[in-house]
């Protein structure tokens, strides 16, 4: 802990007794937790440092924290700061109040944030040695202000300070932690910015991304097999098991990205980069909604989960590495993309024809770097690369190339299989397949033509979803291969 230094009651330009409002930082000045966001930047650096932490945390919460913030470089200049709060502190350090930050958090850490701001007149933090929490924190501030304090908290842990201090300020606290205060303390003021409810739980799980799960039915639509119940019933399941872990790997996803997505001119609104969700809290439901995704699966066919699992395990190692090296990342999307389609055959319980599987790994593939190429569109003029992605603006030519081709490829391959003998007994006029080509034609090349314009904003499937032109192509194909059976 930083050494304290008395600081007796002066007067401000109120003409009153200037009495020290302390601050505290997590959940406070900041709506995250500094320790799990320096933890989360050291996992992402190096999984295995998940066994390291548990032999720091053995020899104390404070010495864990010392250790991580060593090792870490946190960039404070984003993170998701409750504004308003921030503003009264200007306002009330203009006057000539001392301002002191005292927090649980490591001093290192406490420091960057102190002198980002440069309104503070001390710090008072955890050393690696005291974890400055609860009754420890009460008793360095008795010392370090000589006249009393007022303090500001969001937490239960600051119920032994709030009782000493002369005036209480709470910030986006519960609200029993506020009645609580008001009946033992003399709570002043209350600063409450949050959104009220469950909605920022349900933007964090996506539930829009969970269109492109429905590519679980494509099986069930290609196999004929879709006008019977338990089929469908098995492919509904699939789908729910699907789309919740999807959404686990979509909160992993935002927690490692937290620094990178507070750069993004839209993802920093993201509910998770903006503190509008806690981490450790987010932890937990990421793994309850993987547990009851694999509880699901068990209803299917075994290998149903085994499949699942490849996805999980795919899409978290996409999240921590694979999505940073460049043409790697594309073809991990397009085989995560297929993986729903093998997912979905699993389920019904057969199996997966090949010329699906070399269909939907070359569509996705192209529309996997609709994805990047819209992002390199996206840049600000003078950045090189993008943040987090092994790619330049100058890779959009070559992107674009790759793209439109592998697109091009897909009906190739479709066309293929329309002449190809084994479909003539799935289909009483198989001829009237022909007609999917050219609608297919057009759909690739329209979408290729918007992201060249700069008109694709968002993963291309949800695009696709809400782009008028898309559900009308989608729509022809539905009608043309119902008509070909």
């Amino acid at each position: 802990m930083s050494q304290s230094v008395p600081i007796a009651v002066e007067t401000g330009e109120r003409g009153e007794a200037a009495v020290p409002l302390v601050v505290d930082l997590d959940g406070t000045l900041v709506k995250s937790d500094l320790l799990m966001e320096s933890f989360l930047l050291l996992i992402k650096a190096n999984p295995l440092h998940v066994f390291l932490a548990l032999v720091w945390w053995c020899r104390g919460k404070a010495y864990l924290k010392a250790e991580i913030a060593r090792r870490v470089d946190l960039d404070v200049s984003h993170l998701p700061y409750n504004q308003i709060f921030v503003d009264f502190l200007k306002l009330e350090a203009a006057t000539g109040r001392p301002v002191i930050l005292a927090t649980g958090a490591d001093i290192r850490l406490a420091r960057r944030v102190a002198d980002y701001f440069g309104f503070f007149h001390q710090v008072l933090a955890s050393d690696g040695r005291s974890n400055l929490t609860g009754e420890s924190k009460l008793k360095v501030l008795i010392e370090a202000c000589v006249g009393g304090f007022d303090y500001a908290g969001n937490a239960t842990a600051d119920l032994p300070v709030c009782r000493r201090a002369r005036q209480v300020i709470l910030v986006n606290a519960g609200r029993r932690l506020i009645w609580s205060m008001r009946a033992s303390t003399n709570l002043h003021r209350v600063f409450d910015d949050r959104r009220p409810g469950t909605l920022p739980w349900l933007r964090a799980m996506r539930p829009h991304q969970w269109l492109k799960n429905l590519l679980l039915f494509v099986p069930l639509l290609t196999a004929h097999l879709w006008h019977q119940p338990p089929k469908l019933l098995a492919a509904g399941i699939a789908f729910l098991a699907f789309s919740l872990a999807a959404s686990a790997i979509y909160l992993v996803n935002d927690l490692l990205d937290l620094g990178s997505d507070r750069l993004h001119p839209q993802k920093r609104h993201r509910p998770f980069a903006a503190g509008e969700v806690p981490i450790a809290p987010g932890v937990l439901f990421s793994t309850l909604l993987l547990g009851t995704a694999i509880a699901l699966s068990t209803r299917l066919p075994p290998l149903y989960s085994a499949v699942l699992l490849v996805y999980v395990a795919v899409a978290f190692a996409y999240s921590l590495y694979l999505k940073r090296v460049v043409i790697i990342d594309v073809i991990t999307l397009a085989g995560l993309y297929s993986i729903r389609v093998v997912a979905g055959a699993v389920a019904i319980d057969v199996s997966p024809s090949f010329w699906l599987l070399s269909f939907s790994m070359f569509i996705f593939f192209s529309l996997a770097l609709v994805k990047r190429y819209a992002e390199l569109r996206g840049l600000r003029q003078g950045r090189a690369s993008a943040r987090g992605r092994d790619y330049r603006r100058a890779d959009q030519g070559i992107i674009y190339s790759m793209g439109t081709a592998s697109g091009f490829l897909s009906i190739l391959v479709l066309a293929l299989f329309i002449r190809s003998p084994e479909l003539a007994s799935d289909y009483r006029r198989p001829e009237i397949l022909w007609l999917l080509c050219p609608v297919l034609l057009y759909w690739v090349g329209r979408i290729w033509v918007k992201a060249g314009r700069g008109e694709v904003h968002e993963d291309p499937l949800l695009f696709a979803a809400r782009d008028r032109g898309s559900r009308l192509v989608f729509l022809l194909c539905l009608v043309i291969i119902m008509s070909a059976q």
